[in-house]
């Protein structure tokens, strides 16, 4: 089960929620959204944020593991992922799948993912079903059925996930699994984050339940509650639920430390499945929180996001030399919802008669007008907009599940859920100066990697019937 952005919408409630957040962008830019947040911890050290939204009549609920695809272990790859659906095979009270049934026949929906810096959970009900999605959810925090069919058979599905999204699927990887491995030298960050399938299917069932045992632990986790309930109901029922469930021996989140990259690199992969070749560009990001973090959240708005971007102006509009141009901050997530090194990124598919070195130039051309001189006003606070309403659609997603993402992240990585009603503040504060300053550090080819991804040549004969992913 993975979140593949807006993924179906729990509809009322999607809809008012989001109504509520357009009300705050129609309002004057001196106004501000106040989202209403209360954080505390229980002894064992699980995070709870709470934030209450009586716009309908629905509840989210989500479970953060600060376990994610970079910070698996070295000998476990894919370990991260593969518990994604190790969370559904059942647990003390609830056997196979019982959890998506209990869900389900109660009205509501649900889905997990795993990204970069954690693995989540999240289930949206109707408000009178709070009790349940929490006493569901500490029940597989507190002993799941971790026992050799279940290993035996997701085993099998990951596997399968991996070669059907992947290595039988025409730009499968590309660019998010293929780049990492191409524009970061620390293996953490480097690694095939999917999983070397040879991890997994050596896995034993000591090697299985000693991860569930280290990384889903209270101590280890965040919990967001949003939406439609009583927050003295709602502690009294997490101190009921989670608070007799151990905390665990979590080990240090390794170093995730990348060297400043001082030479472009340029690489390449073939893929016998594309019909026509693509490429990625990414940059190294500035340290997530700083102030040219922020810089680089408006950057993205004015290069890359949106018809009015200036790659797609030049790229599209200009030069017609691709369909579209993608891209962003953290393409497994957003700008705010993981911590470590991250790329920011761009990925387009071109006409094999284009010589790839003619888009990088075209490329370099619309950075160059932000690192020549400072943006005009107009530009930067077209850019502002864009982002703020990027920002509220995020919190208006899936009937609360956006606004919870965000508040689980901050209280993971930050300890600091109330981080999100200072996010604009952050962005206001960006002058014309420092995106100059940010473009000229961080958008400069040196700092890059390049990707090109070939198709097979025609005289090549039969096209192969796979291809595996990019190797570190």
């Amino acid at each position: 089960m993975r979140v593949r952005g807006l993924i179906r919408l729990a509809a009322v409630a999607a809809i008012a929620l989001a109504m509520s957040w357009q009300v705050a962008l129609a309002a004057p830019p001196a106004t501000t959204l106040k989202v209403p947040v209360e954080y505390y911890k229980l002894p064992n050290g699980l995070r709870v944020v709470l934030s209450q939204d009586h716009t309908a009549p629905t509840v989210c609920v989500a479970v953060y593991y600060r376990i994610g695809f970079r910070v698996e272990p070295r000998d476990r790859t894919g370990f991260a992922h593969l518990f994604e659906h190790m969370m559904f095979q059942g647990s003390r009270n609830l056997g196979k799948m019982e959890f998506i049934k209990l869900v389900q026949q109660n009205g509501g929906i649900l889905n997990g993912s795993t990204r970069f810096d954690f693995t989540n959970y999240f289930e949206i009900l109707p408000s009178n079903k709070l009790e349940t999605a929490l006493w569901a959810e500490a029940d597989r925090m507190n002993g799941l059925a971790v026992n050799e069919d279940n290993l035996k058979n997701q085993q099998g599905v990951v596997g399968n996930e991996v070669k059907v999204n992947v290595i039988n699927q025409p730009y499968g990887g590309f660019p998010w699994l293929d780049m990492p491995q191409y524009a970061n030298t620390n293996w953490y960050n480097a690694h095939n984050f999917y999983g070397d399938l040879k991890d997994i299917e050596a896995a034993t069932l000591t090697d299985v339940q000693s991860f569930f045992k280290t990384y889903y632990a209270p101590n280890n986790a965040a919990l967001a509650i949003v939406g439609d309930f009583d927050p003295v109901d709602a502690r009294k029922m997490v101190e009921k639920y989670f608070g007799g469930i151990k905390e665990s021996q979590v080990p240090p989140v390794p170093d995730l430390t990348e060297r400043k990259q001082e030479k472009e690199i340029e690489a390449s992969r073939v893929d016998p499945l594309a019909n026509r070749p693509g490429m990625a560009i990414a940059y190294h990001m500035p340290e997530r929180n700083s102030p040219e973090y922020y810089a680089m959240g408006l950057i993205d708005q004015i290069l890359i996001e949106g018809d009015d971007s200036l790659e797609y102006q030049e790229l599209v509009q200009k030069r017609g030399v691709t369909a579209g141009v993608n891209g962003g901050i953290n393409y497994l997530g957003n700008m705010f919802n993981y911590k470590g090194p991250m790329l920011f990124m761009a990925d387009l598919k071109f006409d094999p008669a284009t010589k790839p070195a003619e888009i990088v130039k075209a490329f370099d051309g619309a950075i160059e007008t932000l690192r020549s001189k400072p943006v005009d006003k107009e530009l930067l606070n077209r850019a502002r907009v864009k982002l703020r309403s990027d920002l509220y659609d995020n919190m208006g997603a899936i009937g609360g599940f956006g606004l919870a993402d965000l508040l689980a992240s901050f209280a993971l990585f930050d300890d600091n859920p109330g981080r999100i009603n200072s996010l604009e503040s952050e962005f206001e504060k960006v002058t014309p100066e420092l995106i100059q300053k940010t473009a000229q550090e961080y958008l400069r080819p040196e700092n890059r990697t390049v990707l090109v991804l070939e198709t097979k040549p025609a005289d090549a004969g039969k096209p192969a019937a796979s291809a595996a992913p990019a190797k570190n």
